[in-house]
């Protein structure tokens, strides 16, 4: 509680205070310009219709996935599950890169097309246009809709479908009035999930909209960084802020009205193998555009950091360790390796420290306590990462909390973030454990920490490595509060990459590539050894 009051709570209340109560008593007159003003509320319309379009065409064409995955056991199943997860836990700015590196005037599809057609110019110019953000947000966020739809359609009894079947109803007609309605929820949560995460879209609109499209998110960054007005940056921030509330407050309204009861089959009871010709053409078409959406872009990214002027080969990896004085970085980038890696760890120690100790609370908690509790912990989640790292700099800034220029804030930032996701994946667990076992030990002598130490963590050990993954994968790719605070000597990796990415010049580019499939590589393995120690559904995101 005291690290969330201090390090989320007084930031946030420091921001509400600078845009509406700057020297002491209320002023609206920046809350009322963001409202008032043409090309600000162009950017909060711009913001809400390219969430909501995103949203739309990720489930349009992520459903289909989640249906082969729910109903069929193939070849290869589970890896190309966790795979799926990779591109959602990739950094925002690796994203970006690879978007460019695939849809950008250097792309290798270009680059054939220019050499087939005998044209002078990239005929593909998607760089700096909505679409290439669309197409990115549905590539991040295919993940999502992936696991929680088809995690619930994994457990829809196909009888009642088969009933509808037997009584004349055409497929169509049984998943549209059966299948769709038990199917409703687990669609709207996914659904939120996708459009907080794109309305709140930071690194791939930076990347790929270009100086003409922004997002709330990257105006603020813009008014902050650039343009220095400190109180329409925050009065930006509480429109987003309520812009969010009043999402998950629709959400959960429908929620509570659309939520239907129904039995539940075992996973392994509801999936078959393909037994029609028509069966297995699902099924393959559904793996390949899998493979075409979720890997190109990680291909071209790759292809990318391999090619120079002379052919392929390890240049842009090799000048990661060039001195770079009086380039884009005031270190070489592949110290930001080394910076990500240190602040990586102490994530995870912070995080595992309180995340276990949110988990044992919850755990032993009353209902109503745990609920609110639970809710606090989580509301990072929700919350901008620029409206963190702006609050930051906000109300760290006088001793003895004058951590501006200190890295631990970078720590502190990624901490915020992936205590969740330790809290969801151990307390499940700790739940779980038979409170007669630590009985039993204090019956035969042992302490309340030893007691710990020897029934508890043994337990709750294999989870918490899941909960670790989780917070080195989140450290290494956190960019929007990072930006902010990550002072120019000390760059991350995703940090480094949007330095590279901000100059021009094949040599950056190239070292940017390579810094950025160092990065993908990096957290893909971390997400596979996450897969690799998962239980059950209980770490399931």
């Amino acid at each position: 509680m005291a690290f969330l009051a201090l390090f989320f709570v007084y930031p946030v209340a420091t921001i509400v205070a600078t845009g509406l109560v700057p020297e002491g008593r209320v002023e609206l007159d920046a809350l009322a310009s963001v409202l008032t003003d043409p090309g600000l509320a162009g950017v909060a319309w711009f913001t809400l219709w390219q969430a909501t379009l995103s949203t739309i065409l990720t489930v349009f064409v992520a459903l289909p996935g989640a249906y082969v995955f729910a109903r069929y056991d193939f070849p290869g199943k589970r890896l190309l599950r966790a795979a799926a997860v990779v591109p959602f836990v990739l950094p925002t700015v690796v994203v970006g890169a690879a978007f460019l590196a695939l849809l950008g005037p250097r792309s290798p599809v270009n680059e054939l097309l220019m050499a087939l057609l005998g044209l002078d110019e990239p005929p593909l110019q998607l760089h700096q246009t909505v679409w290439a953000i669309l197409v990115a947000h549905v590539f991040y966020n295919y993940a999502v809709v992936l696991r929680i739809v088809g995690g619930s359609w994994s457990h829809l009894p196909p009888r009642l479908e088969e009933a509808a079947l037997a009584l004349g109803a055409s497929r169509l007609r049984a998943f549209r009035e059966v299948t769709l309605p038990l199917l409703k929820p687990a669609i709207a949560a996914a659904s939120s999930i996708v459009f907080l995460f794109t309305f709140t879209s930071f690194g791939v609109v930076l990347i790929l909209g270009g100086p003409a499209v922004a997002t709330l998110e990257v105006e603020i960054y813009r008014q902050t960084a650039q343009l220095l007005d400190l109180r329409v940056a925050a009065a930006l921030t509480i429109v987003q802020m309520a812009a969010v509330m009043s999402i998950l407050a629709v959400y959960s309204r429908y929620q509570q009205r659309h939520a239907v009861a129904h039995r539940l089959a075992a996973a392994g009871d509801v999936a078959r193998r393909p037994r029609t010709s028509a069966e297995r053409l699902v099924v393959t078409g559904n793996v390949a555009l899998m493979l075409f959406l979720l890997g190109l872009p990680l291909v071209v990214l790759a292809e990318r950091s391999l090619a120079g002027p002379d052919g392929y080969g390890l240049d842009h990896y090799r000048r990661l360790w060039e001195d770079p004085r009086g380039g884009t970085l005031f270190v070489a980038p592949a110290e930001a390796l080394t910076n990500s890696a240190v602040f990586a760890a102490a994530t995870a120690i912070i995080a595992l420290v309180l995340g276990l100790l949110t988990s044992a609370a919850l755990a032993d908690a009353t209902a109503s306590a745990s609920r609110w509790f639970d809710a606090l912990v989580m509301l990072p989640l929700g919350t901008s990462a620029v409206m963190v790292g702006f609050g930051f700099l906000l109300a760290l800034d006088t001793p003895p909390l004058d951590l501006r220029t200190s890295p631990l804030l970078i720590v502190i930032a990624h901490s915020l973030i992936a205590i969740p996701f330790v809290v969801r994946a151990t307390l499940p667990v700790i739940r779980s454990i038979d409170r007669r076992l630590r009985e039993a030990a204090a019956v035969l002598g042992a302490g309340p920490l030893r007691a710990w130490r020897e029934v508890d963590l043994p337990i709750v050990t294999r989870a918490a490595l899941v909960g670790g993954g989780f917070a080195i994968a989140v450290s290494l790719g956190e960019f929007g509060a990072t930006v902010f605070i990550a002072r120019p000597d000390v760059p991350t990796l995703p940090v480094a990459v949007f330095r590279l990415l901000a100059r021009p010049g094949a040599t950056n580019f190239g070292q940017a590539m390579a810094l950025s499939t160092v990065l993908m590589l990096v957290t893909a393995a971390a997400v596979l050894l996450i897969e690799r120690f998962r239980i059950g559904t209980g770490a399931d995101f």
